[in-house]
């Protein structure tokens, strides 16, 4: 086992004996399997491209497959060994259709060569486990090529989630597939450090271009976020608390608990659902409960009712509460029961969660209050007026946009003491669950602008983006860092890594990030980056408050 992908990795280097988020040796080389078919599965769709369009649903497979190994979605080795064994049907069913166009072409056989993981094969999930022990990163032997190879994975992974969630609601784009498949066959490739730094930016180029397509799906199917006031505290009604980013799911469970007396509560990433307009109809959907990912054994006890994980993050069960955990879509846990995913044209059934929560007390109460959030790029825009005249009256000096992930590092109070102490004539510009450190603090506002701008999602980090382009072209200034405008990011899994790369693809220099730079970029990776992008660890909160204020 070698494991790097997220910030909390053991020594900042790797975990090679069990993860600390808790994923066990043997379901870490599971994972490194998968991604090595996928990789396979990526050599023949680059290659097939000549001859015409790879069938969409290889596309849909792999996004769903890099997904699965996402930290903190996929625990159970069961369902790994059966991804496995569809890698390897997705994979030789292209490869033939390669070999025959390819025959059909040019009147030969395909001899070109081929890596091991577009040629590997075993039936026999036994040899899945000794071969998965040499497909992780550690074959790579170069340094620098393994950390560039890394960014791009990890970067593709998030690119790949944020296609899948835009998918579901039936937004797919064959370039976004292309350029995943472009990406994952370049780690079997000997390609030039220049080259594959290219392909890093490549790899935030199309981070933004997935963003915006899930924008377009969340938007186009739930409405436009408004700027809401979300309810903390609970009713008296036996509930069900769903976790994740899935709004699809949200939508077909609050329309099948609909008149059975049971609310529905959001938890973690799920809050910004109660921003849509369309979510607002149903009554029984009260509000959000508990806070970010790595609260949860503690949370999901108390809530009492059942919990439905729709995506990422999942930790392990510490408490009484596995016979009411579900899982669905890409995330699994062993013993915790398994939503199947939706028929075509049908809606996926939450009938045993439902039954579930009639047995069940309803939750005890964390906290009664209300928080306001809601402030995507179509409400900012829509007060950009008054926001512009609020920069230019120096009523508002600078923008801090602290979004992306939280995590249990006791380092991370950095960003609640940052949020504390900005100067009152700072507003924080958020998104992820990064904003649980601070977004019930009283704050206040400036001029009827709340101080604390929570846009959603991490993947709203798009909103982020375009209301940063936005008022670069309304203060018309040639680059985007001549705005007020400092980055303060936090950041924990792959879906992080791709919002900072579709950030310096952007142009975004000078942003700090914590609680530590990522351990998979090599000493000579992090110069460059640090050279050509000013990227920089977070450091002591008053001195980077200073330095944020003057632009640095």
């Amino acid at each position: 086992m070698f494991c790097n992908q997220c910030q909390e990795t053991a020594k900042n280097t790797g975990c090679t004996k069990k993860g600390v988020c808790g994923k066990p040796e043997d379901t870490a080389n599971l994972q490194d399997l998968l991604i090595y078919l996928v990789e396979g599965i990526s050599i023949y769709a680059k290659k097939f491209k000549e001859f015409g369009q790879v069938d969409e649903s290889v596309g849909r497979f792999v996004c769903e497959a890099l997904f699965s190994t996402i930290t903190n979605v996929g625990w159970d080795n069961k369902r790994f060994e059966k991804w496995i064994k569809d890698a390897l049907k997705v994979r030789d069913d292209l490869k033939a259709k390669f070999l025959q166009a390819y025959k059909e072409k040019y009147g030969k056989e395909f001899d070109g060569p081929l890596d091991d993981a577009a040629t590997w094969y075993s039936d026999n999930p036994e040899d899945f486990y000794e071969k998965a022990k040499e497909a992780g990163w550690l074959r790579i032997k170069d340094e620098d090529a393994r950390s560039l190879k890394q960014i791009i994975t990890y970067g593709v992974k998030g690119i790949a989630a944020y296609a899948d969630h835009a998918a579901i609601l039936g937004y797919k784009d064959p370039d976004i597939y292309d350029f995943i498949f472009e990406a994952m066959a370049a780690v079997t490739e000997d390609l030039s450090g220049d080259e594959l730094f290219n392909l890093v930016l490549k790899t935030g180029e199309y981070g933004v271009k997935t963003m915006a397509l899930l924008d377009e799906a969340n938007t186009s199917t739930y409405g436009h976020p408004e700027i809401t006031e979300v309810y903390l505290g609970v009713r008296n009604n036996p509930g069900i608390l769903i976790s994740g980013h899935d709004l699809k799911d949200l939508e077909e469970l609050l329309e099948q608990t609909k008149g059975t007396g049971i609310d529905v509560y959001t938890h973690g990433e799920m809050l910004p659902a109660h921003y849509y307009p369309a979510f607002k109809k149903y009554d029984h959907f009260v509000g959000n409960y508990g806070s970010s990912w790595w609260h949860q054994n503690k949370e999901f006890e108390s809530f009492n009712g059942p919990i439905i994980l729709t995506t990422n993050c999942l930790i392990p069960v510490r408490g009484n509460y596995l016979d009411r955990l579900f899982t669905t879509g890409v995330v699994n846990y062993p013993g915790a029961v398994h939503i199947e995913d939706r028929p075509k044209g049908g809606s996926k059934d939450f009938s045993k969660v439902i039954e579930r929560a009639k047995s069940c007390p309803p939750p005890t109460s964390l906290e009664d209050k209300k928080i306001i959030g809601g402030f995507a790029r179509n409400q900012v825009l829509a007060l950009a007026d008054k926001v512009v005249d609020a920069v230019k009256s120096g009523a508002i000096k600078r923008f801090i946009v602290m979004a992306g992930c939280d995590g249990r590092q006791k380092k991370r109070e950095y960003f609640t003491e940052v949020a504390k102490n900005l100067p009152k004539d700072t507003v924080i510009l958020t998104a992820g669950c990064a904003k649980y450190r601070y977004n019930k603090l009283d704050l206040g506002d400036i001029g009827g602008i709340p101080r604390i701008l929570d846009a959603g999602q991490c993947n709203d980090c798009y909103s982020l983006a375009v209301i940063a382009l936005k008022l670069k072209e309304v203060f018309g200034v040639q680059d985007i860092n001549d705005l007020p405008i400092s980055f303060d990011i936090g950041w924990y899994e792959q879906k992080a890594v791709t919002v900072l790369l579709a950030l310096l693809y952007l142009g975004v220099k000078g942003i700090r990030l914590g609680p530590t730079l990522p351990g998979f970029l090599s000493p000579n990776v992090a110069k460059v980056l640090v050279e050509k992008f000013d990227l920089k660890p977070i450091g002591d909160v008053k001195q980077d408050i200073e330095a944020m204020m003057q632009g640095k």
